[in-house]
């Protein structure tokens, strides 16, 4: 049975309307909160700079810096629309809330999420980029990285969106990265696969992988378990005309809509942060370099820390006969981080870079106090030295004593406390772009999970199960700083519903979300990867 066959089975009666107009008040505060969040992005930018003594001297580089925020928030909105619409796709097609106020409430509740999200999923997406270019965010390379897996991102997204796809936007800007990544390393004479992470990579990957097949289970499982202790009849049944279900159910899933909305906001919303803020220590290093936040009187933690470490690496390498310094820490650090390969001169390198920046902060008394020209430079060594941690942690080749082991996680949260924040400035940008691309265009997606999923009209049970697993699946990813994708989790979710009660499956649109999730990724790649090319030459 193909789609339009299965769609006339429906009662038309039951089917939400969509084609209710946005009243003009609607468009007024629409464009009041665009115009207030992009005046709110230039006073804090302009305020941040000035607090620290900023003068510009060359305006070219903030021309850029506002393009690139532009995009970036670009990008949010286009989630927002593109993504947000599986949030009330089961609410609208169960009739628990009309369609216009179901938008309205999922936006307000992905700001919510934006606002309280960690920023573990942001930094997450950030140790995916070639180390070179993070170190080199400012330059012309840094910003065409940064402008080509944007524009990528933004492109399938919204070709997806035309054509009703349910396609991953996390799939997609993961894409955007490695194809960046494969093309910088190419470029550059190396082999394509020594430019990404792809031990970072491969667990994004399984966590891409996994959330689908877990949305369908789950959600299958679920529905099964309702069906065997709960005994409401009216629960496994389609809608009656436009009546809303009664009050419980009702609440039940507008609870799971606001759930799935909040945990997107709090996950989606972070990869743009990440993005923003690399676009930001590019340009304008005096200002979001460092966390100039800390106060001063954790400096003498700070510095006790780095002492202990850097006395732990040293007696370590000595035990070893590592003890000749190398004739450059931070290449020596930096090959190792692109490599993953450790060689002896790795322990002394790191020992000397903490040995940099301890030395610099000492002298400076706190880190709003480092001198302008020196602070890409000790953030540069800060993120160097984590990032050397996080791969020694990982595959200890050293076989490191508990007591070196407690010291250098201790020393790498100071120095992530130091570099990986996000000013609440940036979180309400991103929660304004994301909640406001709810409100735009989200008809597309909502139609295809409502209607185009199943051959039967959902029922409450099946929005219900589907939305409660969705929205735990998501909050447990976020919780782990992984980043999953709330339109595969849903969609499945609604699919593996469909197919626990029999109502059977459109194999099309199976066949079609299937199709878009095999072709993100490596359209993403290339999309991103002739970009970079592009814009390398151009700048």
């Amino acid at each position: 049975m193909n789609i339009e066959t299965a769609a006339l089975t429906r009662s038309a009666a039951n089917l939400p309307r969509l084609d209710h107009k946005q009243s003009p008040l609607t468009g007024i505060i629409f464009l009041g909160l665009l115009a207030s969040g992009l005046l709110f992005t230039g006073y804090s930018l302009v305020n941040d700079i000035s607090e620290v003594g900023g003068q510009v001297l060359n305006w070219f580089p903030y021309i850029l810096l506002g393009v690139a925020l532009l995009i970036a928030l670009g990008f949010e909105f286009v989630n927002g629309f593109h993504d947000t619409a599986n949030a009330v796709a089961t609410v609208i097609y169960t009739h628990s809330l009309p369609p216009n106020f179901a938008v309205l409430w999922s936006g307000f509740f992905n700001f919510l999420g934006v606002l309280v999200s960690s920023g573990a999923v942001a930094f997450g997406i950030i140790s995916l980029l070639p180390v070179e270019l993070i170190l080199q965010v400012g330059s012309g390379a840094g910003f065409a990285m940064v402008f080509a897996l944007l524009i990528a991102a933004i492109i399938w997204n919204l070709g997806t969106w035309w054509l009703g796809l349910p396609a991953s936007s996390s799939h997609t800007l993961i894409g955007s990265i490695i194809g960046v990544g494969i093309a910088n390393a190419l470029m550059h004479g190396r082999n394509g696969t020594s430019g990404v992470d792809w031990a970072q990579a491969t667990k994004i990957g399984y966590s891409l992988l996994l959330s689908p097949l877990i949305g369908f289970c789950c959600a299958a499982l679920l529905l099964l378990v309702l069906k065997a202790t709960v005994k409401q009849k009216e629960l496994y049944e389609e809608p009656k005309g436009n009546q809303p279900p009664p009050w419980w159910i009702r609440g039940i899933l507008i609870l799971t809509c606001t759930g799935v909305s909040f945990a997107h906001g709090s996950n989606d919303g972070q990869k743009g942060m990440g993005l923003i803020m690399l676009i930001l220590v590019g340009t304008v290093p005096m200002t979001y370099a460092l966390n100039r936040a800390m106060p001063v009187s954790h400096m003498t933690q700070f510095l006790a820390v780095a002492e202990s470490t850097q006395q732990s690496l040293a007696k370590v390498a000595q035990t070893r006969g590592q003890t000749n310094p190398p004739g450059d820490p931070r290449a020596t650090l930096s090959d190792y981080i692109r490599t993953k390969e450790y060689n002896p001169n790795v322990l002394p390198a790191l020992s000397n870079v903490i040995g940099s920046i301890s030395g610099q902060v000492k002298q400076s008394g706190s880190l709003a106090h480092v001198p302008t020209e020196s602070v890409a430079n000790v953030r540069n060594e800060m993120y160097l030295a984590s990032e050397a941690i996080r791969f020694l942690d990982k595959n200890d080749p050293v076989k490191f004593d508990a007591d070196t082991k407690t010291n250098l996680k201790a020393f790498k949260k100071e120095i992530d406390d130091a570099t990986k924040f996000i000013p609440i400035w940036v979180k309400v940008v991103v929660a304004i772009a994301l909640g406001l691309g709810t409100m735009v265009g989200w008809k597309r997606i909502v139609v295809t999970v409502g209607e185009k999923i199943g051959k039967t009209h959902m029922t409450y049970a099946q929005g219900g199960a589907a939305e409660l697993v969705a929205m735990a699946t998501i909050g447990a990813a976020d919780a782990f700083g992984l980043p999953v994708s709330t339109t595969h989790v849903l969609s499945s979710g609604v699919a593996g519903t469909m197919a626990a009660s029999k109502s059977g499956l459109q194999m099309s649109t199976i066949r079609n979300l299937l199709m878009a999730w095999v072709l993100t990724l490596p359209a993403a790649v290339l999309i991103s990867g002739s970009l970079y090319w592009l814009f390398t030459h151009l700048f």
